[in-house]
C-alpha cells in the first residue's frame, strides 16, 4: 500500500504507485541518487510519487535519459515559470527566449555544426526535457493550461526557427544563397497552422506547416566554390524535406514533433514549398472552402516582417470576405458531418475533441464568425480561440451568458485533453477505457471518483452541444403533413410543397404547365396569380439566372419557396413581389446572401416584410445586400436605443481601422450609415418611433459621421503640415480652430431619410503668423481650404458604397462666390453689414455639429449677437413676405389635384417662415429663443412666453408633426413631398389663418 505520506492516491491506484516506486529505485541505484528520493522528494521535485505513478511517460524519460532528475533537481527548472509575463520586451526574459537560449547552450555554435545523429539525438533530448518539464509542472498545479499551451507552442516554434537558421547555413555551404532575379536574398517562410498557428498545442500534437518563399530565383552558389546552383523552389524543398526529417523521423530517442504538410497547396500531390505568386494563384483558382477555416489560424513561425506583412496582405483578403459570408454555416456544417460520420465509424463517441459537444465544436462555433465577420470586424482576425470568444462578447455576436459557458467548457475539456496525452505521450483525444488510466486521469483532475468527473464533463458537452445547435447545426427538414400536426401546420406544409412544385415549374419553360402555375399560386394566396407568374417568368429568364453557379441554384431551389411564402402574407403581394424579385436577381450573383436567408428564416420575414412597407428599403437592400446582414437581429433592428450612443458605436466599429487607410475609413463610414438609417426606417414604420424621434436619430447619425470624418482627414493633413498656428492680439501663441456648422434641416434636427447636409465652415485663425507648424509648413488659410475639401472628399465621393451625404455649402457667407470658409471675424462681419433677411433665417436653425470648443464658442456668441438684435417689425414682415412668395412661385408643385406639403399655402414652410419671423422679431427682448434650433420646441417657447395663442401654437404643431410625419412616410416609398389636394384641408386652413394673424396684419 501507499505510504502515510502519499495519502491522497486513490487506493485503485496501488499498483501503479508501485510500480513507479520500483523504477524508481532502479533509477536511483543507476544514477547514484539519494535512497530516500521517492518518500522524501527535494523541493525542486515537487510531489515526485504523484507524477510518476499519473505519467508513465515521465518515468520512462528519466530512466532513458540519465541525469535528468538531477539536472532538475540542480536547475529549479520545474518550479520556474519560463515566462511569468514581467519583460515581455526582453526576447531573452520570455518562454521562447529562454528555450532558445537552452536549446542553443545544448547544439552548440552554426559554424561548429554536429553530426546529424548527434544532432537529431539533442534535438529529441531537448524536447524530452521541456515536455517533462511541462507534464510535471501541469499534475503537481505550478501552471495552469494556458501556460501548457504556451510552453509547449514556444517549444515548437524554437525549435523549427533554430533548425531552419542551422540548414540555411549548411545548405548555403553547398549551394549559395536563394536570391530573386533582383539579387535580394530570399528565405523560407515557415507558416504554423491549426494548434500551433493559434500558439495553443496540446501535449501531443502533430504540427501542421506549410512551407513558402517570395519569389522564383536560384541560389547564387559557383562551381569555383564547390557549389552547385538550384533554383529557389528546389533549394527551399530541400530545406524543407530536410526539416521534416529532423523532427519526424522515429529514432530510439522517439521524434521531437511529427510534422504534416497535408494542409499545403494542392495537399499531398503539391510540392513541398512554393512562391508568393504561386500560393496567391492557388487561393484564387483552386482553394476549396475548408482551407479558409484553416488559414485562420495560419502564423509566420520564421521569415522577416517584410515577407510576413507582404503574405499577410496578401492571405487576408481569401480568409476574411469584406462581405457577410453565410456560406461559412453550410462549409463547417458539412465539415462537421464528415467528423461525425467518421467518429461513428471507428466508435469514438467518448472522443473529448470530436465527439458530441467537443472542443471541435467550440472551434466551430468560434471560426464561423470569423469567417462570417472577419472581413468587416477586423477585431475578430484572431488567431487565439478565448480571445476571440470575448470579441464576439464585446461586439454583442453572443450572449455574456454562452461565452462564460463556452470559455469555462473549453478551458475544462483542453486540461482533460492535455492529462490523457501526458500520461503516455500518445496522441489522442479519447477517454481512457481501463481503471489505471481512469484513476490517474480523476487524481490529476481533482475528483474524488470516475463518475463525478463524468457528471461535470457531461454538463461541459451538453452545454457546448446546445450552442452548437443552436448557432450551426442544420436546421430540421420542414415539415411534412401530419397526423399529429395542427390544422394550421398542415396548411402550411401543404402550401410550402406547393410552391416547390410551382418555382419548378416556372423553371421548366417551354415545358410550363401554366395552368398549373396559376393554380398553385392562386391556393398559396396570391390575389393575382397571373401578374406573379409573369413576374416570376421574367426572372427566371434573366440572364444572370440562366448562368448562376449550380450551388446558387441549389440554393435557390431552397429559398424560393420560402420566400414566396412570405410574400402571400402581406397585404400588397403584388409589389412586394416584384420588390423580393428585384433582390432576387441582385444577389444570386453572389450566393452567400442566398445562403444568409436560407440560414436565418427570420432575415427573410424581416426582409420581406420591409419590402411590402417601403420601396426605399427595398432599393437601399436591392443596390447594398450587405444590409442583410441588419436583419438578422429583430430585436435590435427595431430597437433604436438612445441616439447619444451613435458616435460610441460608430467609434467602435471603426476602432480596429488603421487611421491612415483612407479608402477603408469611407467605406466603413457608408456602411455604417446605410445600416443606421436602415434601422431607423424599419422602427419608424412598425411604429416602434415616431417621426421626431426618428429625425433625432437620423441626425445624430450625421452629426457622428461629420464629426469622424473631421478628424479623420484632420489627422492626414496634421501628418503631412503639422498643426494650424497663429499669433493673437495678445501676443499669445495658440491653435488656430475650426468647426462645421449645420444649416436647415441639419440644423434643425430635423433630417430625412435622403436629405443632403447644408454646410458652413469657420475657422478662428487671426492675427499674425498664420501657418502650421509641421516639416511641410502652409499658410492656414490654405490649410483650411485643404481641410474643407478633404472633408467634402470623404463625404461626397462616390464609391462602391454610394455616397455619405450631398453637402450643399451655398449658404456661406458670399454664397456661390464666398470663400469655402470664412474666418469667424469674416462671418461676424458679413453677418452684421451684408447678411440679407432670409440668411438671418438661415441662421436661427444654424448648429454646431463638430469642431474644436473655442471656434464653436465663438460661432455661438456671434449667432447670438446677430439674433437678438431688436428689427424693424415691418421691414421684417415684407422681406420675410417677399421672399416666402419668391419661393411658392419657383417652388411650389400643388396643382388641381395635389398638395405640396412643404411649399403649398398652409404647408410647411409656412410654419417655418412664421417661426423664424417670430424669432427675429422678439429674440431681443426673450433671449430663451436661441436655445434651440427646432421648430416644435421653438413652438413651445412660442406658447409657454405667451407670444402667440396657446390655440395658434397647438394648431402649427399639430401641422407640423402631421406634415413631417406624411413627407416621411412618402420618402419612405421613394415619393414626393405631394398629397391629394383633400389632405389636410382643416390643418392647411389653420396654418394659412395663423399666417393671416401673424404677417399680415
Amino acid at each position: 500500500m501507499p505510504s502515510s505520506n502519499n495519502t491522497l492516491c486513490p487506493a485503485s491506484l496501488t499498483m501503479a504507485w508501485q510500480q513507479a516506486q520500483h523504477q524508481c529505485q532502479e533509477i536511483i541505484t543507476q544514477q547514484n541518487l539519494p535512497e530516500d528520493l521517492f518518500e522524501q522528494a527535494p523541493e525542486n521535485l515537487p510531489e515526485l510519487e504523484k507524477v510518476w505513478t499519473c505519467s508513465p511517460f515521465i518515468v520512462r524519460q528519466c530512466r532513458l535519459y540519465p541525469g535528468l532528475l538531477q539536472d532538475f533537481m540542480d536547475s529549479g527548472d520545474l518550479l520556474t515559470a519560463y515566462d511569468d509575463g514581467s519583460n515581455a520586451a526582453d526576447v531573452l526574459s520570455n518562454g521562447a527566449g529562454i528555450m532558445r537560449k537552452k536549446l542553443q547552450d545544448m547544439l552548440g555554435a552554426y559554424e561548429t555544426p554536429l553530426e546529424e545523429s548527434a544532432w537529431m539525438e539533442n534535438l529529441r533530448q531537448f524536447r524530452q526535457r521541456e515536455m517533462v518539464r511541462i507534464a510535471w509542472r501541469d499534475i503537481v498545479g505550478l501552471a495552469d493550461i494556458h501556460d501548457n499551451l504556451k510552453d509547449i507552442s514556444n517549444l515548437a516554434d524554437v525549435v523549427i526557427q533554430d533548425t531552419v537558421e542551422r540548414l540555411s547555413h549548411t545548405l548555403s555551404k553547398r549551394f549559395g544563397k536563394p536570391r530573386n532575379k533582383q539579387g535580394d536574398l530570399q528565405s523560407l517562410l515557415v507558416i504554423g497552422m491549426g494548434k500551433l498557428g493559434g500558439r495553443e498545442l496540446n501535449f501531443s500534437s502533430d504540427i501542421d506547416l506549410i512551407y513558402v518563399f517570395p519569389e522564383n530565383g536560384e541560389t547564387d552558389g559557383s562551381k569555383e566554390n564547390g557549389q552547385r546552383c538550384l533554383s529557389n523552389q528546389e533549394y527551399f524543398i530541400k530545406l524543407g524535406q530536410k526539416l521534416i526529417q529532423l523532427l519526424n523521423t522515429q529514432t530510439a530517442y522517439g521524434f521531437v514533433f511529427r510534422v504534416d504538410m497535408r494542409l499545403r497547396p494542392f495537399g499531398g500531390s503539391g510540392p513541398m514549398a512554393v512562391s508568393f505568386s504561386a500560393m496567391e494563384d492557388y487561393y484564387q483558382i483552386h482553394a476549396r472552402e475548408w482551407e479558409r477555416y484553416a488559414l485562420v489560424k495560419a502564423r509566420f513561425v520564421t521569415g522577416s516582417e517584410t515577407d510576413k506583412n507582404q503574405l499577410q496582405k496578401m492571405l487576408t483578403p481569401f480568409i476574411y470576405r469584406r462581405y457577410l459570408d453565410f456560406t461559412a454555416f453550410e462549409s463547417l456544417r458539412d465539415l462537421k458531418t464528415q467528423i461525425d460520420r467518421e467518429v461513428r465509424r471507428l466508435s469514438k463517441q467518448q472522443n473529448i475533441k470530436l465527439g458530441h459537444g467537443g472542443i471541435r465544436e467550440i472551434e466551430f462555433i468560434v471560426q464561423v464568425f470569423q469567417l462570417l465577420r472577419g472581413g468587416r470586424e477586423p477585431g475578430l482576425q484572431t488567431r487565439h480561440l478565448l480571445t476571440t470568444l470575448a470579441h464576439l462578447q464585446a461586439y454583442d455576436y453572443l450572449p455574456a451568458s454562452t461565452v462564460e459557458q463556452l470559455q469555462v467548457a473549453y478551458i475544462f475539456l483542453r486540461r482533460v485533453e492535455h492529462r490523457i496525452q501526458l500520461m503516455e505521450d500518445a496522441q489522442t483525444q479519447q477517454l481512457p477505457e481501463n481503471e489505471t488510466d481512469q484513476q490517474r486521469l480523476v487524481w490529476m483532475l481533482g475528483f474524488a471518483d470516475w463518475d463525478a468527473f463524468m457528471v461535470v464533463l457531461d454538463q461541459h458537452r451538453q452545454h457546448v452541444a446546445g450552442h452548437f445547435k443552436t448557432l450551426i447545426a442544420p436546421e430540421e427538414e420542414s415539415a411534412e403533413v401530419s397526423s399529429t400536426a395542427t390544422e394550421a401546420e398542415n396548411a402550411a406544409a401543404v402550401r410550402l410543397e406547393n410552391l416547390h412544385v410551382l418555382w419548378s415549374q416556372v423553371l421548366q419553360a417551354e415545358e410550363r404547365d401554366d395552368g398549373l402555375a396559376l393554380q398553385l399560386l392562386q391556393q398559396s394566396g396570391f390575389s393575382d396569380p397571373h401578374e406573379a407568374l409573369r413576374q416570376l417568368c421574367d426572372l427566371a429568364a434573366t440572364k444572370v439566372m440562366r448562368q448562376q453557379s449550380a450551388q446558387a441554384q441549389r440554393r435557390l431551389q431552397q429559398l424560393m419557396p420560402l420566400l414566396l411564402t412570405e410574400v402571400s402574407q402581406t397585404t400588397n403581394s403584388k409589389t412586394t413581389l416584384q420588390h423580393s424579385l428585384r433582390l432576387v436577381e441582385a444577389i444570386t450573383r453572389r450566393s452567400v446572401y442566398l445562403a444568409l436567408l436560407l440560414e436565418h428564416p427570420q432575415a427573410l420575414h424581416h426582409l420581406i416584410q420591409l419590402c411590402s412597407q417601403s420601396e426605399w428599403i427595398a432599393a437601399q437592400i436591392i443596390r447594398y445586400p450587405l444590409l442583410l446582414d441588419e436583419l438578422l437581429d429583430g430585436q435590435k433592428l427595431y430597437d433604436l436605443g438612445d441616439s447619444a450612443l451613435v458616435d460610441q458605436a460608430l467609434r467602435a466599429r471603426l476602432a480596429h481601422i488603421p487611421e491612415e487607410d483612407l479608402e477603408l475609413q469611407m467605406d466603413s463610414l457608408r456602411e455604417f450609415k446605410r445600416a443606421q438609417v436602415l434601422r431607423v426606417g424599419a422602427a419608424e414604420l412598425s411604429g416602434v418611433c415616431n417621426t421626431e424621434r426618428a429625425s433625432d436619430y437620423l441626425s445624430a447619425i450625421a452629426d457622428s459621421i461629420l464629426r469622424h470624418s473631421l478628424e479623420l482627414v484632420s489627422y492626414i493633413l496634421q501628418e503631412k503640415h503639422g498643426l494650424p498656428y497663429c499669433t493673437d492680439n495678445q501676443e499669445q501663441r495658440r491653435q488656430a480652430g475650426f468647426c462645421i456648422i449645420a444649416y436647415g434641416k441639419s440644423g434643425g434636427i430635423e433630417l430625412s431619410y435622403s436629405s443632403d447636409l447644408d454646410l458652413v465652415f469657420l475657422h478662428d485663425s487671426q492675427g499674425k503668423g498664420q501657418y502650421t507648424d509641421g516639416t511641410k509648413s502652409i499658410d492656414n488659410a490654405v490649410y483650411f481650404s485643404r481641410l474643407v475639401g478633404r472633408l467634402t472628399h470623404v463625404l461626397s465621393t462616390r464609391t462602391g458604397g454610394g455616397i455619405l451625404y450631398e453637402i450643399d455649402p451655398r449658404l456661406r457667407p458670399g454664397g456661390n462666390s464666398g470663400l469655402l470658409v470664412s474666418s469667424l471675424n469674416a462671418f461676424s462681419d458679413y453677418q452684421q453689414n451684408n447678411a440679407w433677411t432670409w440668411e438671418h433665417q438661415a441662421l436661427i436653425r444654424a448648429r454646431a455639429v463638430g469642431g474644436d470648443a473655442d471656434c464653436i464658442a465663438g460661432f455661438e456668441k456671434i449667432r447670438k449677437q446677430i439674433l437678438s438684435q431688436q428689427r424693424d417689425v415691418e421691414k421684417l414682415k415684407t422681406d420675410i413676405c417677399d421672399m416666402r412668395r419668391k419661393m411658392r412661385d419657383n417652388l411650389d408643385s400643388s396643382d388641381t389635384d395635389n398638395f405640396d406639403l412643404k411649399q403649398g399655402v398652409g404647408g410647411i414652410v409656412d410654419i417655418e417662415f412664421m417661426l423664424q419671423y417670430g424669432v427675429l422679431a422678439h429674440a431681443w427682448e426673450y433671449p430663451q429663443l436661441l436655445e434651440t434650433t427646432g421648430m416644435l420646441p421653438l413652438l413651445e417657447y412660442f406658447q409657454n412666453l405667451e407670444i402667440w395663442s396657446q390655440a395658434q401654437c397647438q394648431t402649427l404643431a399639430e401641422a407640423y408633426r402631421c406634415y413631417r410625419a406624411e413627407t416621411h412616410r412618402l420618402a419612405l416609398q421613394n415619393q414626393k413631398a405631394k398629397v391629394s389636394d383633400d389632405s389636410f384641408q382643416a390643418l392647411r386652413q389653420g396654418v394659412a389663418q395663423s399666417w393671416q394673424d401673424v404677417m399680415c396684419t
